[in-house]
């Protein structure tokens, strides 16, 4: 016989020969002939030496032990005191009774949604983040999941969170803002066959996602080529100068003409407009050189309209001043001070009166 000790907080499994007899706790205990003991700190999970159902069969032993059966589509998150502690996986586990109050959340994996009573905050631990899989939806963004293949539902913004198992999960994002997408560099032909290149905008937003993410397979692509179509058409239908006088004209009806094509891929067309009309290097020497030759007959209408004024105005006060003397005398009056203005010197030679002799100079003979 021996005797042994079982401190407080412990507990020992008794076994005689490799079977196992019983269980003693706190206190001291006399062993018999071959027996042994396997002591146990009941602050740590239960890990047996030998099959569990057979240590079960004792009801003393299985009062003080708590078991948890965890099926392989499964999760069993353990709390100690509140507090989280691990994850447990499929399999068979023991706990012991008495010093610490545990709590078992199970986790159904067969399931993507998080539907259990787990806080957000353990998402990010290294122990759980393995099983949960994490999509982010920005605040400018909707959404469709796909599981499976197959729409499940709309996502507005924000962060989520699914179980990882064997299904596929897929999300398709859409931008909501107001977007804007450039047809640069077209070239195309004018009704009188002129060669430009033009470079066109329009603003645009997403406003069913799902028509266009599902029902349409690259939704901007599809909306370049119906506006580099309908551009093509208005503009082969005017001439060069009706298409540089008509570009705003223009513009608006490529967007009323888009209107109802870009709806089947679940946009709205806001705005669009001709940014530049590029033409080739020879025809812009053509228009500079009509610019050049308008201009200058417009600026030879204004000098013959000039002229022909003042040549009018020259023969109306001919006329009045040869219908009075006292007008005459006064317009030759404001000559002579004109001419005076410029002359800095006048010499007198001769003999004579100096007055008479500048009357002599700027008196007019009729």
């Amino acid at each position: 016989m021996k005797q042994v000790r079982i401190n407080a907080g412990h507990v020992g499994l008794v076994f005689k020969n490799g079977d196992y007899q019983r269980v003693i706790t706190q206190g001291k205990h006399w062993l018999k002939f071959n027996e042994s003991v396997i002591k146990y700190n009941m602050l740590l999970p239960f890990n047996t030496p030998v099959a569990l159902d057979i240590l079960l069969r004792d009801e003393t032993l299985s009062s003080k032990l708590t078991v948890i059966e965890i099926k392989d589509n499964e999760l069993v998150l353990v709390y100690e005191n509140n507090l989280f502690k691990n994850v447990l996986t499929s399999g068979r586990y023991a706990y012991w009774n008495g010093l610490l109050a545990y709590k078992f959340v199970t986790a159904d994996l067969n399931k993507i949604e998080i539907t259990e009573d787990i806080s957000k905050s353990l998402y990010g631990k290294s122990e759980l983040s393995k099983y949960i899989r994490v999509f982010e939806v920005a605040a400018y963004e909707k959404a469709i999941m796909i599981v499976d293949d197959e729409v499940t539902k709309t996502l507005e913004r924000g962060t989520y969170h699914f179980w990882r198992n064997q299904q596929t999960i897929k999300i398709a994002k859409a931008d909501l803002r107001q977007l804007q997408l450039e047809v640069a560099g077209q070239e195309l032909l004018t009704k009188d066959k002129a060669a430009v290149r033009i470079n066109f905008y329009a603003q645009y937003k997403v406003v069913d996602v799902e028509t266009a993410l599902m029902h349409n397979k690259d939704y901007e692509k599809q909306l370049y080529i119906v506006l580099q179509l309908a551009l093509r058409v208005f503009v082969g239908s005017y001439t060069l100068d009706e298409l540089l006088d008509e570009k705003e004209n223009i513009a608006k009806a490529v967007l009323e003409q888009v209107k109802s094509q870009v709806a089947k891929l679940g946009v709205n067309v806001l705005h669009t407009g001709i940014r530049d009309v590029i033409l080739p290097g020879d025809m812009k020497d053509i228009m500079n050189q009509v610019l050049v030759a308008h201009k200058k007959a417009q600026a030879n209408v204004i000098m013959r309209r000039e002229e022909t004024a003042s040549t009018r105005s020259l023969l109306n006060t001919a006329k009045l001043m040869e219908d009075n003397t006292m007008l005459f005398k006064l317009k030759e009056m404001e000559y002579v001070e004109k001419i005076a203005d410029k002359i800095g010197e006048i010499t007198v030679a001769g003999n004579g009166n100096v007055i008479e002799q500048l009357k002599d100079i700027f008196s007019v003979n009729k």
